[in-house]
Order: structure tokens, then C-alpha cells, then sequence
């Protein structure tokens, strides 16, 4: 790791004792091309710094993959968990409850899996993609966010171009959530980075048959 994980001003702000707040008010969203849009809200989960430690301590998993004729390092660990797993601390289960209650007309079912990404330092990252694999590829959907440790930029742009590329930099409890079209009409990516970071864990809460 690059540089040691600086603790947030939002938890040093309201102390130590994890929760979220509802999703109203300071949520903001951004509506994008092609019926996709994302909803953002900085801070969401305080006590994010105590949920990191916790994070930083689950059985990570490196993975490797196919590119090409190659057989390579997945760039960054990885963690799922399904639908009947205890989650690994009691706010990402707060969380999901919250992102339930708030989403539950837009959506119509409920978020089950959290999916979980380790981005160790600046070198650790994911490519741009849609998250299409399931039904994702053929409705609408969404997938909430939420970030702790080191921010990390998120980058969305559109399949079809024609728009500048959107940057959202991530840590901290910070939540974003992609929804309508956005898995299919845009992509995302977390590129690398030169500059000294600390790591980032990226947790991933999805309806069943998404991924």
C-alpha cells in the first residue's frame, strides 16, 4: 500500500457509532442519456472508518482471469456474498435495509447480494464495464454503492459516446447508486492512479440475478 488510510471528517464530525441516515433530502440525482440516471450522497454511512477495519479483515479472495490468450491477476481482491450470508458488520446490513425501504417502489424487489471489491493501492482498479451479466443486460436495474477508506474516483461514460466523461470521487461511507438503463447504456470504471492512495473497499448491494 501506497499511503496510510486517512480517517473521515464525517466520522470525526459525529462520532464513532455506525448508522445511516435516510435517503432523503441531501440525495441528490443526476439524470443521464438514454433513461439511465445515478443518485449521490456523500457521508451516507457514518462510523464508515470502523466498517473499513471490519471490511479490511474478511477472507478476500484473488482471483485470475482470461484477457486475450492470457491467464492474468484479477487487479484488485474481490468478496460475495449471497443472499443467505451474514454480512460482515451490522451497518451494511442497516444499509441494505435503507436502500430497501427507499428504492422499494422505484425498483420492486429488493437489493440481496453485496459484492465486494479491495482496491489494495493506486495500481488496483477495474475496467470499463456494465454490470450485464444476468438480468441487468436486458432491464432496468440498479446497483447501490457504497465506499470506504482512500476516495477513489468513479468514472461513468456512455456506450453509444457522444458525452463527456462524469467523475465521481468515492470514500468515506460516500453512496452511489446507478439505476433505470445504466448498466446497459453506460459503462463504469475505477481507473489506476499514480498518485499515493490508500486502500478502498467498494461494497456492492444487487437484486438476485444481477452481476
Amino acid at each position: 500500500m501506497t499511503s496510510a488510510y486517512q480517517p473521515s471528517m464525517f466520522d470525526l464530525m459525529s462520532g464513532p457509532a455506525e448508522a445511516v441516515e435516510p435517503l432523503t433530502g441531501r440525495l441528490t440525482r443526476h439524470q443521464l442519456t438514454a433513461g439511465a440516471w445515478v443518485d449521490v450522497l456523500p457521508g451516507w454511512l457514518h462510523g464508515s472508518d470502523a466498517v473499513f477495519e471490519a471490511l479490511l479483515g474478511i477472507d478476500w479472495r484473488a482471483e485470475r482471469r482470461r484477457m486475450y490468450d492470457d491467464i492474468v491477476d484479477v487487479p484488485r481482491l474481490l468478496r460475495w456474498f449471497g443472499p443467505r450470508e451474514h454480512l460482515p458488520h451490522p451497518a451494511l446490513v442497516a444499509a441494505r435495509s435503507e436502500l430497501n425501504r427507499h428504492y422499494a417502489g422505484e425498483l420492486g424487489e429488493e437489493f440481496v447480494t453485496a459484492g465486494m471489491c479491495l482496491y489494495r493501492d493506486g495500481r488496483d482498479s477495474v475496467a470499463w464495464h456494465g454490470d450485464t451479466i444476468g438480468r441487468s443486460a436486458t432491464v432496468d436495474t440498479m446497483v447501490a454503492i457504497v465506499s470506504f477508506g482512500s476516495p477513489r474516483n468513479l468514472l461513468l461514460r456512455p456506450r453509444a459516446g457522444g458525452h463527456e466523461t462524469l467523475r465521481f470521487p468515492l470514500g468515506h461511507g460516500d453512496l452511489i447508486v446507478m439505476g433505470g438503463s445504466c448498466q446497459r447504456t453506460w459503462e463504469h470504471a475505477v481507473p489506476k492512479t499514480a498518485k499515493p492512495v490508500g486502500p478502498r473497499v467498494s461494497v456492492q448491494f444487487r437484486p438476485a440475478g444481477v452481476a
